[in-house]
């Protein structure tokens, strides 16, 4: 008998009801300030992981040993950011609520507010860790208080102050990194520098991960919206993911802004693949 075509991440075929981790994308890129194409980065993500082993020599675990949902993506009314953002909202809070951790992938980085909004509910003391090449801490971006830039300061109006913790920033406004030194917003500029003291500050406390694909160096990583040179390794970024997934307790996360079209070579969709399956093994503890 032949079976249903159905596209799922590599190694991530597992019932709902079995699994612990569930994948879902979320193909949104409707506030973009420079070029957009995040809207493609899911599904060439689940396209490219046949690329990959289901095996990790960094962390000799493989996917094949543990029970991941992919829930393919969500289907979006363009146009309409708040309608968006609640259906994200939506699908979060039903994997939360059956007791599985929700790894969303972008989409551009807006997309992190609906996810962020189920997550805080259901974790009061909810902190953020956010590796990122910009700081999104605007209050607008040309008036619009919903956009790819301003995502981290909608997540502070949720969580307040001491609770945001950000890495690898090299680009923003001066009024942005003003506004985070008056204490609202943990900003490292450059590198993952005091990581390991922020993860033992927050310990045992609920933290959504939230990795912008642009803290990559562009010559490492052209696949992307907003390119800024200036960035973290490859391996840069994997160890310190790898820290912050073995040293706190995460309850949710996302991947965002690969923008597939911008790197005809694969590379930037082959390393996105590769991020994937390293996160969803670092979490599984």
């Amino acid at each position: 008998m032949l079976s249903k075509n159905i596209h799922t991440f590599i190694g991530c075929e597992a019932e709902y009801n079995e699994a612990d981790i569930v994948l879902f994308g979320a193909p949104f890129d409707g506030t973009t300030s420079y070029r957009p194409g995040t809207r493609f980065g899911p599904q060439a993500i689940r396209q490219e992981s046949y690329g990959l082993e289901t095996y990790s020599p960094y962390q000799d675990k493989d996917l094949t040993d543990i029970a991941v949902f992919d829930s393919g993506d969500l289907e979006f009314a363009f146009g309409n950011v708040e309608r968006v953002l609640s259906d994200i909202e939506e699908r979060t809070k039903k994997i939360i609520g059956d007791g599985k951790i929700p790894f969303m992938i972008g989409g551009e980085h807006l997309v992190t507010l609906g996810s962020v909004r189920a997550v805080s509910e259901r974790y009061p003391d909810l902190h953020i860790i956010h590796f990122d090449a910009h700081t999104d801490l605007r209050d607008d971006y040309l008036g619009e208080r919903l956009s790819h830039a301003s995502v981290i300061r909608r997540c502070h109006d949720i969580l307040g102050d001491g609770r945001i913790f950000q890495f690898g920033i090299r680009s923003g406004d001066r009024s942005e990194f003003e506004w985070a030194k008056e204490g609202h917003v943990f900003t490292n500029k450059f590198d993952f520098e005091g990581l390991e003291e922020i993860l033992a500050e927050i310990g045992d406390k609920p933290v959504y991960l939230t990795l912008d694909l642009d803290v990559l160096d562009p010559s490492a990583f052209p696949g992307t919206g907003t390119p800024e040179a200036g960035g973290v390794t490859y391996n840069q970024l994997l160890a310190a993911l790898l820290t912050v997934c073995e040293r706190v307790n995460i309850v949710g996360l996302d991947m965002n802004e690969l923008s597939p079209t911008y790197d005809s070579s694969g590379i930037s969709t082959a390393t996105a693949c590769k991020l994937v399956r390293e996160l969803i093994l670092a979490i599984k503890k």
